[in-house]
Parts: C-alpha cells; structure tokens; sequence
C-alpha cells in the first residue's frame, strides 16, 4: 500500500506528459506542484507523444536533454520519459509523487488505454511510486478553462493522497470544461464508455495515393450513472483509481472450473 500522504512540505514531485516538455498543460501543472512542494522536477517528451500509449523506445536510443535546473527532455515516448527519470535522472534520490499532465483534453472511458498521460502515470506506479494523470476536458479550443485545472488540482491531489492505496493504483483525475466558479464539486467516478478511433477520413495525396487520417469520432455513452463522462458532463471535477492489473477474476475463477489446477 502507498502510505497516507498528507504532508507535502518535503516530498519531491516528478512531472511528465504527453503533450511535451513545452505544453502549456505542463506549465499549469508545474504551477499546481509548486503549491504543494518546492522539490519539483520535470522530465517530459521533447516532443507530443498523443496517442502513444504505454509503449517504450527499444530501437533507437534515448536522449535526456537538460533545459534548467530539475529540467528535462527525453527523445521517446511518456513512459520513456518516466523510466529515465526514476531510473537514471533520479535514481539517487527518487520522487515521491509522479503528476502527469495537464493533458490538453479529457482522458475519459476507453481513452486511458491509448493515453500517453495516464501511461506515464502508470509507469510510475510500476516503479513504485505513487502517481497521478490530470486532464482538462475541453470543447472549444479557443476557450480551454486551463483555471479549473489550476484551482482544482491542489485540493484533488491533497484528498486523494491522505488515502493510502494500493500500490498497483494510479489515480484519473478529470476536469470538467466550465470556468473554476461554475464546477460544482469533485465526484468519484468508474470508467465510462467512450471510443475513439472508429471513424477514418480518406484522403488522397497529390498522386491520388489514398491515406487515412484516425477522426475524432467517439461512441460515448454519458448517460450511465457513476461513470467519468456522466461526471464531468454534469460539472465535476472526476476522479476514477485505475489497476494496473488487468486481470479479471470472475472469468478467472469460471475458467477454474474447464481448467482445474
């Protein structure tokens, strides 16, 4: 079990993201980290890395660029990112709290298998230490409440972390597209249903070779009560704990039965 964490005054806070080590996401997140500890430092990809998932760099080498002090860039995916900020950046004296994030757009239902945020959050858990993914769901590009995230996110982290849990955990956190002063609160949610990647768009490059771009298409379904989307659908902040352990022990114990030990 992670241990209840209510004092942050000496903890060491990693951040990482998918969106990049320039993401304005990162800088609201530094902004929200140095609210609860001075030791903040951040290793994130030197490039977006949307999309990319839980997956690892392994045929070509990873370069960690130093931008500032506690300050860094890695040539590779989020998980990449993570790994060789535990493992060799600060392998001498490791974080306490990974923070992933803010992504630029919600991380809800079925988008957490494909989230290069939550993926990093993920690889932290692995390497043993507690961690957080952080989103700001958005409609309009030009009016994302980048405050809700600012305001909301201090107060999630502390509450969430004065719980102890378990250490195969991460935490999802959500924020609703509404300004801070129109959220009406922090709800626990489960995972929605919520599909992207259905929808491609055909196109043909100036050869008339056709290509396919992924669309932005999603079946969601945010009428079902208790999950993420209804959630931040009807304004608040969500919060959903996600195992890294996938196995399903219903149908585990069914199989018991055909497959006897």
């Amino acid at each position: 079990m992670f241990a209840a964490l209510k004092d942050f005054s000496n903890i060491r806070i990693l951040l990482s993201n998918d969106d990049g080590v320039h993401a304005h996401g990162l800088t609201v997140l530094e902004k929200i980290a140095r609210t609860l500890s001075d030791d903040v430092w951040v290793v994130a990809p030197s490039r977006e890395r949307s999309g990319a998932g839980h997956s690892l760099t392994i045929h070509d080498p990873l370069r960690p660029i130093e931008r500032g002090p506690k300050r860094y860039s890695v040539s590779g995916t989020p998980t990449d990112a993570v790994m060789v900020a535990i493992n060799y950046i600060m392998k001498d004296n490791p974080p306490d709290l990974v923070l992933s994030g803010v992504n630029h757009g919600g991380n809800l239902g079925e988008d957490v298998h494909y989230s290069g945020t939550v993926a990093a959050a993920m690889e932290g858990v692995l390497l043993g230490v507690r961690s957080i993914a952080l989103s700001q769901v958005w409609a309009d590009e030009g009016k994302i409440s980048w405050d809700t995230a600012l305001r909301y996110g201090p107060e999630v982290i502390r509450r969430v972390c004065a719980v102890g849990w378990g250490k195969n955990v991460l935490m999802n956190v959500n924020f609703p597209d509404l300004l801070p002063d129109a959220v009406k609160g922090v709800r626990l949610a489960t995972q929605g249903k919520h599909k992207l990647g259905d929808d491609y768009l055909l196109r043909h490059d100036p050869r008339g070779r056709p290509y396919l771009w992924i669309g932005a298409k999603r079946a969601s379904d945010g009428s079902v009560p208790g999950t993420d989307l209804r959630a931040v659908y009807d304004g608040f902040v969500a919060v959903t704990p996600l195992s890294v352990d996938l196995t399903h022990a219903p149908t585990l114990a069914a199989l018991a039965e055909v497959f006897p030990s």
